[in-house]
């Protein structure tokens, strides 16, 4: 039991995994942000390129 107390507190007292959550969730937000900003846009790129394509 003692080992298991002491295990118990050496890891609660380990910040590395906190470091690595908060790194995971930017990287996170900002792939979201990039997947939902090329969905709005993507019809926009489209169209323009398609008027490009056109004119050459």
């Amino acid at each position: 039991m003692i080992e298991y107390i002491t295990s118990w507190l050496s890891l609660k007292a380990d910040r590395r995994a906190v470091t690595a959550l908060e790194y995971g969730l930017i990287a996170g937000v900002i792939v979201a942000t990039i997947a939902v900003g090329f969905a709005l846009l993507a019809d926009d790129l489209s169209t323009e390129f398609t008027n490009i394509g056109g004119s050459l």
